[in-house]
């Protein structure tokens, strides 16, 4: 029997920040180490104590990495069914509070030892390498797969300059995730398109939302009325995550909708803004602050309405349909995936979105069958990563050297020696820290300052490398 794959998962957030790229690569971990065939380890961003304030929520600090590794496992074991056995490792990062994002700092690739560099997967890869100064992932990794969870053209296109800045960004991404990934996995079409990449959904749904869709499914059979409420809509209250395309729809449609009552719930920059135009229609549109969407508050909703067209795969979507609520979503290819589930109504335009509402509210949700629950879960999730990801075939670095393939080798080695030149120029640029800055790092992000280093037991760094070394 060969030794096991050493799968490295890095993803951009971690709990309590409760955004998919801190939830999703916590459960893929959790279920890739299910079985045991695997070693997985989930690398993670740590943030310093005045960055935890800025982004973490209800005030939630750490003092340690060990004690915020406490917290996601307790989390994490409260929402699955099993034991799964997998390492958790911190890399330094700090809070870009204009992109509202947390960037690596240093070279990541050095958390994972050089014995244990197998197989790399990074969740949201362009953002993890944008600055990315150190040993090339291709040449630390055997294999290095990428998932793209964001659609960062479509957030640029929407601020100042934005078409000149989505054309540059969209060439950058390209670049980057080109000289760093072998495989790129794009969660739905609504992503830009990147060089080997396939369109899969390898998302799963919090087991949780699952069970309460069991217990719809029972309330249903037992002749009770289940859905007791109207519709509603959750996610961040900030304009692009769908509420300016709702509002807008409700405020259009007032006459069409007479009657309507929608409730919204969310937390962000907007939501002053957003109770005030709520306020200005003559539908009933009541604002709350955001919570799990697990809580029993939601359980008796009927209809889920997400115009959104900025997510790549949305979450709570997906979370709607696993309760057994009914969805009305746009026509895009972020909703791809949804519209293979009955209870999935999809709209082109105003009247489409005004139909579908009303179709919705007066018919009762049609129940999940087995398979299409299973479709939402993180098992089926996991099945088909590892399917497009091939991770279950024996990968080799050797080029073949079949004379009848003399031209394809030439051809790929004129690849390389273009994606080496190009990693060559990335490594040149992302070192100099007048050039790092002109592209948006954060100042002084080219190796972890001395607090990080105490807090992650990194030696202190020497020189302008930006080598990460762990202490023992």
């Amino acid at each position: 029997m060969g030794r096991k794959q050493h799968i490295a998962i890095f993803t951009t957030a971690s709990l309590p920040w409760m955004t998919g790229t801190a939830v999703n690569p916590l459960f893929r971990a959790a279920y890739l180490a299910k079985d045991g065939e695997r070693n997985i380890t989930l690398v993670i961003p740590w943030l310093s104590l005045k960055d935890q304030k800025l982004v973490y929520p209800n005030t939630t600090t750490f003092r340690s990495p060990s004690e915020q590794e406490s917290y996601i496992r307790h989390w994490l074991e409260e929402r699955i069914a099993f034991v799964s056995r997998f390492d958790i490792r911190f890399y330094p990062g700090k809070f870009a509070i204009d992109k509202r994002s947390i960037l690596p700092v240093g070279d990541i690739s050095e958390i994972i030892p050089d014995e244990e560099a197998d197989i790399a997967v990074l969740e949201e890869p362009e953002h993890l390498t944008w600055f990315h100064h150190g040993k090339r992932w291709k040449t630390k990794f055997r294999l290095v797969i990428g998932i793209i969870h964001t659609n960062y053209l479509e957030y640029v296109k929407r601020e100042k300059n934005g078409v000149f800045q989505a054309f540059f960004l969209n060439h950058v991404n390209r670049w980057v995730v080109s000289i760093y990934c072998h495989k790129v996995i794009r969660l739905s079409a609504a992503t830009q398109d990147y060089p080997r990449s396939i369109v899969c959904n390898v998302h799963g749904v919090n087991p949780k939302f699952l069970e309460i869709g069991k217990k719809k499914f029972e309330q249903q059979h037992s002749s009770n009325q289940a859905f007791t409420k109207g519709a509603y809509y959750i996610g961040k209250m900030v304009w692009s995550k769908g509420y300016g395309e709702l509002l807008k729809l409700l405020r259009d449609h007032q006459k069409e909708l007479a009657g309507l009552e929608v409730d919204l719930y969310g937390n962000g920059e907007d939501s002053e803004q957003i109770k005030i135009a709520a306020k200005k229609l003559k539908l009933t549109v009541r604002v709350y602050p955001g919570r799990d969407h697990a809580d029993p508050l939601f359980h008796d909703y009927k209809v889920f309405l997400n115009p959104s067209t900025t997510d790549v795969v949305c979450t709570t979507t997906a979370e709607a349909l696993a309760m057994g609520k009914i969805v009305v979503c746009a026509k895009h290819p972020s909703n791809e995936f949804f519209k293979q589930f009955p209870n999935c109504r999809t709209y082109d335009d105003g009247d489409g979105f005004v139909e579908a509402t009303r179709k919705a509210l007066g018919e009762e949700p049609t129940p999940l069958t087995d398979a299409q629950r299973f479709e939402l879960s993180w098992e089926a999730a996991t099945e088909r990563f590892l399917r497009v990801s091939e991770l279950n075939q024996v990968f080799t670095n050797k080029l073949d050297k079949n004379p009848s393939k003399k031209f394809a080798s030439m051809s790929l080695n004129l690849r390389k020696n273009w994606e080496d030149t190009s990693a060559y120029f990335h490594y040149v640029a992302s070192g100099l820290e007048t050039a790092r800055r002109a592209f948006g790092a954060i100042p002084g992000t080219l190796q972890p300052d001395e607090e990080q280093c105490k807090e992650l037991g990194l030696a202190t760094p020497v020189g302008r490398g930006g080598s990460i070394k762990i202490t023992d």
